[in-house]
């Protein structure tokens, strides 16, 4: 899976900061249509103190797919620059800043020659999706599609946190013309079924073009199917006929081993000796 770690300059809105960016893709040069999967937020844990982005059942399926994957850490979490911004119960403006950050990482990857700039599909779990979606509000040439599993933000110490989370998409809604699949489960431990009912209709009744998959209960929590094995069954065949209808690969053309890589991590782009990772580097 040729894993290796950049740090990506970007311009997210006004500041140059720099993404600690993992990438994943198949032997060779390409060009190879690109992933950008977008990471959750862990509740109670500091932004900083989360752990680099990887999600390696995800990952695999997308490579023998022959694509390459991109996974940006946002701004304040892991080893990424900057800091995360707390918007208190403003949810739109939360994912748009996180929408920055992940348009920054896209136009900086599209002039990488293993990225195929032209095919290009963005995805998010938990507050990654709700990012995804903000992203989506955007269009972005050479992004096709969104896929959304289990996406949004919970702030229980706002009270009308629900209200301002419909909302949000449904403003993402209103400018996006992208098309998007979405993943909910009935056990939600985060966002209950009624709510991603909610968001979905919104979303659809301002214009966004969303098809839901509500795939009924995952073990003890439907939350957390994303990047499991037993989640595979459940998103994998849909995913494909969502490829497939955007025109893209969908079916397994390259052999990779069922068992996840172990970690293994290259810096490329990384200031060394002094060097400021943005020397080389021009606005898009």
């Amino acid at each position: 899976m040729n894993e290796k770690v950049i740090m990506t300059p970007v311009e997210s809105d006004s500041q140059r900061i720099v993404l600690e960016t993992t990438i994943f893709k198949p032997d060779g040069d390409g060009p190879f249509p690109l992933i950008v999967i977008n990471h959750a937020k862990s509740k109670g844990l500091a932004p900083k103190n989360h752990d680099r982005a990887r999600y390696l059942f995800v990952t695999r399926e997308f490579i023998r797919r022959g694509y390459g994957v991109a996974l940006p850490m946002r701004q304040g979490f892991s080893k990424s620059g900057g800091v995360y911004v707390d918007t208190d119960c403003d949810i739109e403006a939360d994912g748009n800043i996180q929408a920055s950050n992940i348009q920054g990482a896209i136009e900086y990857l599209k002039r990488e020659p293993f990225v195929d700039k032209d095919r290009i599909v963005v995805v998010g779990y938990s507050h990654g999706g709700l990012a995804t979606l903000a992203v989506g509000a955007r269009n972005i040439p050479g992004v096709h599609g969104l896929i959304n599993f289990a996406g949004g933000i919970r702030i229980n110490e706002c009270e009308g946190w629900r209200s301002a989370l419909v909302w949000a998409v449904t403003r993402y809604a209103r400018l996006t013309r992208i098309p998007s699949l979405w993943f909910y489960g009935d056990n939600d431990s985060v966002f209950p079924p009624y709510i991603a009912d909610w968001m979905y209709q919104q979303y659809n009744k301002a214009g966004g073009k969303a098809r839901l998959i509500n795939f009924g209960k995952f073990g003890n929590d439907a939350h957390l199917m994303f990047d499991t094995p037993e989640g595979l069954p459940i998103w994998l065949p849909e995913v494909e006929k969502f490829l497939e209808s955007l025109g893209l690969p969908h079916k397994p053309i390259i052999a990779v081993g069922d068992k996840p890589p172990t970690p293994h991590e290259q810096s490329r782009n990384v200031p060394q000796s002094g060097k400021d990772p943005f020397l080389k580097w021009e606005r898009p």
